[in-house]
């Protein structure tokens, strides 16, 4: 059996699905969130990485390697600023952080 493009593109549409799923049904804890988003841009991804393969263009690895290197800047400032909420109000749900408002 060989894969083609459209189980790809089959597997990125289920991550992105679960990754929309995650983010609606859980409201509540910032971490799941920012696991979701991250599910998000890693299906983004795999778009990327399958027709760059399938077109014998290396232009879309490319692009991916930059799209992971800010995916981990935001999550490691992200996780960054979730520690100091942590730190401060002593929970990380986000129906508590209404002191964020302007």
């Amino acid at each position: 059996m060989t894969l083609t493009l459209a189980h790809y593109l089959t597997l990125r549409a289920i991550l992105f699905a679960l990754a929309v799923v995650g983010i609606f049904l859980n409201r509540k804890n910032l971490i799941v969130l920012l696991m979701a988003i991250e599910l998000m841009l890693l299906a983004i991804n795999m778009n990327f990485v399958a027709f760059s393969h399938y077109l014998g263009d290396m232009h879309g690895q490319v692009f991916v390697f930059f799209i992971l290197t800010v995916a981990a800047a935001e999550s490691a400032i992200g996780l960054a600023i979730l520690v100091l909420l942590f730190r401060n109000k002593s929970s990380i749900n986000v129906d508590e952080l209404n002191s964020l408002k302007g």
